[in-house]
């Protein structure tokens, strides 16, 4: 038997973009916000990620991972938001309506507006084609973190790390909690795509080593991990790296399930929603937030797209209509995809003011250009990467001259 359940706002995904959107929310609408979270616990990634780094830019604080979910969760409740945790959406009943499957039966959740903050993951390895042998001894960060943070699970000794991203950093420390030392990270990048000051203290403090140009080619053990085969992109050539562990980093999907099931317009770069500046999905009063629209970000980000996104569903709620129309906002190569996607006359800047763009080459220091029809409308110097060399924080106001009657914006090169 179906149960029924009405609220303003349900929110999916307890992570730090749905639980800092609940926050907002709940106060207004006097506690009718409702975050279904699918796993035990509320908090998202943060809160089996046991380092500090979280909460610079929404919290004003530097806090643990777990710290961060904590506060994020007790804001929420705080608030007037309700958490319901165990709940997972398994499909929609209607334009607002979603089938829920909890441990004490289904439930019918009929809402105003829904706000899709279901995040991303990393993809795993059947997913990157890695062949070789099936061995255990094989994670992605997730589930890495999972193990040794909240369920306190021994790992190997000796550990490979596939990315150089920020995340990869956070691999490599949550394995040296677990006693398992990283003999060497790898990257087919011709330089890590992190910050310095996660490179720095890890090759000289933790004494990572750091491969650059190189890919895993095969994994190599029957039963258990014993080392993987790592290829040179340079040269062609190839040896092998004993280990006992392989952590997969980075290359991140969006949980766009829902968005898909719904028939929701999805950004071909993104993978995830299109949304336009004010984070509105192609479905009228469907919003979406954090890193299920730009995989992956930080998760103070995520958190400050949340408090976007909370604004405008407030605005929905009280009858507000947007413009009919958008223009679409388009990556040419080198970069894969901009994010959001789409310019709406009158519509207020994305937030924090930037749109992200993603290239799939590094480039240092890139001269972002603005063209619109065969006009070029703006070039701009952008020295300040959100991931060094990959992901780009381009100011809005470089889209300050686009005609809203005009064809798609194109940001390139």
């Amino acid at each position: 038997m179906t149960s029924r359940l009405t609220t303003d706002v349900v929110i999916i995904g307890a992570g730090p973009a749905g639980l800092t959107a609940a926050a907002r929310l709940a106060p207004h609408l006097d506690g009718r916000v409702l975050v279904l979270e699918r796993e035990r616990s509320a908090g998202g990634i943060p809160r089996h990620s046991d380092h500090p780094g979280y909460g610079i830019r929404d919290l004003r604080r530097f806090v643990s991972g777990p710290a961060y979910a904590r506060a994020l969760v007790d804001r929420a409740t705080r608030a007037g938001a309700e958490i319901r945790t165990e709940a997972t959406v398994t499909g929609w009943a209607g334009e607002h309506s979603l089938d829920v499957t909890t441990p004490q039966g289904r439930v019918r959740v009929d809402a105003r507006a829904v706000v899709l903050a279901t995040g991303a993951r990393e993809r795993p390895r059947s997913a990157r084609l890695i062949p070789g042998d099936r061995p255990t001894g094989v994670y992605t960060t997730g589930h890495l973190q999972n193990l040794v943070h909240l369920h306190h699970q021994q790992v190997g000794r000796r550990a490979v790390v596939v990315g150089a991203e920020p995340v990869s950093w956070s691999a490599v420390l949550t394995l040296r909690k677990a006693g398992c030392r990283t003999v060497l990270m790898t990257t087919e990048h011709c330089a890590p795509e992190s910050y310095a000051a996660f490179n720095l203290p890890g090759r000289t403090l933790l004494k990572v080593r750091v491969a650059t140009r190189t890919r895993v080619t095969k994994v190599i053990g029957h039963g258990a991990l014993t080392a993987v085969e790592i290829e040179n992109r340079a040269t062609g050539q190839r040896r092998i790296v004993e280990c006992d562990t392989l952590v997969l980093t980075g290359d991140w999907i969006p949980d766009h399930e829902l968005a898909r099931s719904a028939g929701l317009d999805l950004d071909p770069g993104t993978k995830g929603p299109l949304v336009d500046t004010a984070l509105r999905t192609s479905r009228p009063g469907v919003f979406a937030a954090g890193n299920v629209l730009h995989a992956a970000d930080t998760a103070d980000i995520a958190a400050l797209d949340g408090r976007h996104a909370a604004e405008h569903v407030r605005l929905w709620l009280r009858g507000h209509t947007p413009a009919p129309t958008a223009v679409p906002i388009t990556a040419d190569a080198p970069f894969r995809w901009v994010a959001p996607g789409l310019f709406r006359p009158g519509d207020p800047a994305p937030p924090r003011e930037r749109l992200l763009l993603w290239t799939d080459r590094l480039v240092h220091v890139p001269h972002v250009v603005v063209r619109q029809d065969s006009r070029v409308l703006t070039r701009r110097l952008v020295p300040w990467p959100a991931s060094p060399g990959r992901v780009f924080r381009i100011p809005w106001s470089l889209l300050g001259d686009v005609d809203p009657k005009g064809g798609p914006v194109r940001l390139g090169l």
